[in-house]
């Protein structure tokens, strides 16, 4: 046996890197009448392609800095496997029992280097608990079997992991692996991993190649400037916190508060924050990150430069609520003394598809030299901004909405005196739940004549791309749009039941518990259909169709995906009919 020095792992301060693994495991299933306390409740999930006929992997990331990876074989995948476990900071160790000069020219130029160890003879049961690193009593981390799967070491091998809880992937058998490895993008700390389940071959690779390139270049620094933005402002709170309690000689760090990269947000993400909360000040950092995270477009968050992370840090930490005070005034005192130099327009940009923008909003985005846009404005809507031109977002979150609406007044103010033409962009339309007509007033006041461009409205779109028919004949003769958010965040007084009315609740979502408690008092049976939709006309709009019964679970459950709006009356099930507790739709 002949053992090669390794070098010493690199003491760079760089955040670990991550090996992603799916290792198989199976969820219990329940038949229809199962008596079986706690069962969960029978829920169907659809989407617009498939549906599943298999038990999915669970997708983790696994960081792999220092770890111990052993590689039996020398072959041209041992090879590639060497390859992938340097790349994640992992120190592979290679067994085979040949002479070195027959191994693939990849690992004897590491074993060179000293980048991975030799061990030249086969393998032996005890090296998977000797091998490994000494603070996990040395088990090794992971094994990987480059070897002929057919022969009588792989399932020897794979037994023997499995019984040791050691990870092992056995090359070209997913029946004898505990994980398979992913096709993976990597761009800094962003990493996007793809598999097809052992079902589609190279597939993998060139869909992953395709969502790649999806991405506008430079989404990896991206990430990296978000993270420290991120960090810079959990660290400024945590200093103020322990400010105020008077404990200014208490060690600051600011590595707690981490999150999963969940899918969606959960289904609290739009709940009002309240002044006085203690979790206030945590509440507000993750709406005010979220908000950039989710709402900003792709290529917005790319042009990102360290003097931008830096002004967005002073924003956040010199922002606090400004006065709602409708008397602004201009800069001599005097508000009839603006010159109208600019124009602004109030512009609806419909429920979210380029398609259903009208002529006149989209050349208005188009001539706009500023754009003052809501947070729930679509991506899809805002990468029709030429570049050129000047784009703000509202810094709105459920208790800073009157905070943010001033400022995006006031901001719109100063370019129209500039000599700007200034657009602002509305989800929707401008005059429905949009506050349209107090802004109208507001610039009017202040001497700006303000042109209004309507938009399609989500309240009548979103439920026809649900496949929900607003009227149907002997099912429902009438519509009511209501808000689920009123002044102050003090909810509205719900309506009554009519059997024959359509309902729909535009920024509801956020307190669905107590809408639909209200609605049961005011008479509404619990098994009454209804519907969320979210992200109406989008590629990635989603649909969750229950009943007021168990709507609520079923949001908790599958999280939140804004902007949403909730349906609710007959119709709802005139086309189709949730099974079961409820569906989920995925896709347009």
């Amino acid at each position: 046996m002949s053992r090669c020095p390794r070098r010493k792992p690199s003491s760079s301060s760089s955040p670990p890197q991550s090996h992603s693994i799916s290792p198989t495991m199976t969820a219990p299933e329940y038949p229809p009448d199962s008596n079986i306390p706690n069962a969960p409740p029978q829920i169907t999930t659809l989407t617009t392609t498939s549906s599943n006929s298999y038990t999915p992997p669970l997708l983790t990331a696994t960081p792999s800095k220092g770890h111990i990876h052993l590689i039996i074989g020398s072959n041209a995948l041992a090879s590639a496997r060497c390859t992938r476990s340097l790349e994640v900071g992992a120190l592979p160790t290679v067994i085979f029992p040949d002479p070195i000069e027959s191994a693939h020219y990849g690992i004897r130029k590491r074993v060179e280097d000293g980048e991975v160890v030799w061990l030249n003879r086969a393998f032996q049961d005890g090296d998977f608990t000797t091998l490994g690193r000494g603070e996990v009593d040395n088990v090794v981390d992971g094994v990987f079997v480059t070897l002929d799967p057919n022969g009588g070491d792989a399932l020897k091998i794979s037994k023997l992991c499995t019984r040791l809880r050691i990870p092992v992937n056995i090359a070209d058998s997913t029946s004898l692996s505990t994980f398979t490895l992913l096709s993976t993008y990597s761009d800094g700390p962003l990493q996007i991993g793809i598999t097809t389940s052992g079902m589609g071959c190279k597939l993998a690779g060139r869909l992953r190649r395709t969502v790649a390139t999806s991405f506008p270049p430079g989404i990896g620094l991206a990430c990296e400037r978000l993270g420290r933005l991120r960090r810079k402002v959990i660290d400024e709170d945590l200093k103020k916190s322990h400010h105020n309690q008077n404990n200014d000689n208490v060690e600051i760090s600011g590595e707690a508060e981490e999150e999963d990269d969940i899918t969606d947000q959960k289904s609290s993400f739009n709940a009002l924050v309240q002044p006085d909360d203690a979790e206030s000040k945590k509440s507000r950092r993750i709406r005010w990150l979220s908000q950039i995270c989710e709402y900003w477009p792709l290529q917005k968050l790319c042009d990102l430069s360290d003097e931008d992370v830096d002004r967005l840090f002073d924003e956040y930490t010199n922002s606090s609520p400004t006065s709602t005070d409708d008397d602004t005034t201009t800069t001599d005192g005097s508000s009839s003394s603006i010159i109208k130099k600019g124009t602004i327009s109030l512009v609806g940009s419909g429920p979210g598809n380029p398609d259903l923008l009208t002529k006149s909003s989209y050349e208005a985005l188009l001539t706009a030299d500023l754009i003052l846009a809501d947070k729930l404005v679509p991506e899809q809507i805002l990468t029709l901004i030429p570049r050129r031109t000047s784009l703000f977002i509202a810094r709105k979150f459920p208790g800073n909405a009157e905070a943010a609406q001033e400022e995006l007044l006031q901001k719109g103010l100063e370019a129209v005196l500039q000599g700007k033409k200034v657009v602002r962009l509305k989800q929707g339309d401008p005059y429905i739940y949009g506050r349209g007509a107090e802004e109208y007033q507001w610039f009017e006041k202040h001497g700006v004549k303000i042109e209004v461009l309507p938009g399609i409205t989500s309240a009548l779109s979103a439920p026809l791309y649900a496949a929900i028919p607003a009227t149907h004949r002997a099912v429902a003769d009438q519509i009511l749009i209501c808000t689920g958010t009123g002044r102050k965040g003090v909810p509205p007084d719900p309506p009554v039941y009519i059997k024959s009315q359509t309902t729909v609740f535009l920024m509801a979502c956020h307190r669905l518990p107590s809408l639909i408690d209200g609605l049961k008092g005011k008479g509404w049976p619990e098994d009454v259909p209804c519907a969320v939709i979210e992200r109406a006309s989008c590629k990635d709009q989603r649909v969750v169709r229950s009943t007021l019964k168990n709507i609520v679970a079923a949001v908790e459950e599958v999280g939140s995906r804004p902007p949403g709006l909730f349906v609710v009356g007959w119709a709802c099930e005139v086309i189709k009919k949730a099974e079961g507790a409820w569906v989920v739709e995925e896709g347009l």
